[in-house]
């Protein structure tokens, strides 16, 4: 599991006063009033820096850090990261994880065969996208029409039936429609 976990990328300044607009990847945008600290991804290591205000603009944060007091100064961060360590994370509910985590665990059906791995989670707005990567020894690599082998699953109850997150894998049913149901007739 990564040390680390992303909560926004700087996007560009905002004023001349050292202000940065930053795209929040934390499902609660309101989260950065209770932030005290980041981590500033630098290009080789990190810079722990206090931000000092907060503002909102549209689904922007905008940031104010200590000692940070002109553009020029913040100018050279855009389009880095912005991180926390995990004990400065939000809780995580039951049946909620952090993307970081989800990332590269094994799928396998319900019956138990292997599916692929957790490649991408792709947020819709209505629930989450799963990107699994079919591994080509798959029984299902030949029913996946994608030509990257790649197959969206919904993040819903009724497909995603367990996640173990200390064996790193996930159970899940497939729905009707998912896979191609005969693969003589596929283009």
């Amino acid at each position: 599991m990564e040390d680390l976990l992303q909560v926004g990328a700087i996007t560009t300044t905002h004023g001349v006063r050292g202000e940065v607009k930053v795209f929040p990847m934390t499902d609660d945008v309101m989260r950065f009033k209770k932030l005290k600290k980041v981590l500033l991804e630098d290009g080789k290591d990190y810079l722990e820096l206090e931000i000092v205000q907060v503002k909102f603009f549209k689904n922007l944060a905008i940031l104010k850090f200590k000692g940070i007091d002109n553009i020029n100064d913040v100018e050279k961060y855009k389009g880095r990261g912005l991180f926390v360590t995990r004990d400065h994370a939000v809780k995580c509910e039951k049946d909620e994880y952090f993307i970081a985590d989800l990332i590269g665990i094994e799928v396998r059906t319900e019956e138990g065969e292997l599916l692929g791995e957790l490649a991408d989670v792709l947020q819709t707005g209505a629930n989450d996208v799963y990107v699994v990567r079919v591994d080509k020894d798959s029984p299902y690599a030949e029913r996946v029409t994608d030509k990257n082998k790649e197959l969206l699953l919904p993040a819903i109850r009724d497909c995603i039936l367990q996640v173990d997150m200390q064996k790193r894998s996930m159970r899940v049913h497939l729905l009707p429609g998912l896979l191609a149901e005969n693969v003589e007739e596929l283009p």
